[in-house]
């Protein structure tokens, strides 16, 4: 969803069926992951996608499953 741009956070709330609670816990966890920034705007907050953090959590995955550019790297050797 965060891909498109921010988004505030009773938007996302909205797509979801699960309690209020439930998604500020998740949103937390973003926010602590660095994979989600949020920004107040007025009385509400938006959250923005980190797209450098996924970017890195991403390369990551894909070293540990053998498909990364660290594997590549190691073949030609």
């Amino acid at each position: 969803m965060l891909r498109k741009g921010p988004l505030a956070s009773g938007d996302i709330a909205a797509a979801f069926d699960m309690s209020w609670p439930t998604i500020t816990g998740h949103l937390n966890a973003l926010k602590e992951a660095g994979l989600v920034s949020p920004e107040r705007e007025g009385q509400s907050i938006r959250y923005r996608l980190e797209i450098s953090a996924v970017e890195e959590a991403l390369a990551f995955l894909m070293d540990l499953s053998g498909t990364g550019a660290a594997k590549e790297e190691d073949r030609h050797d």
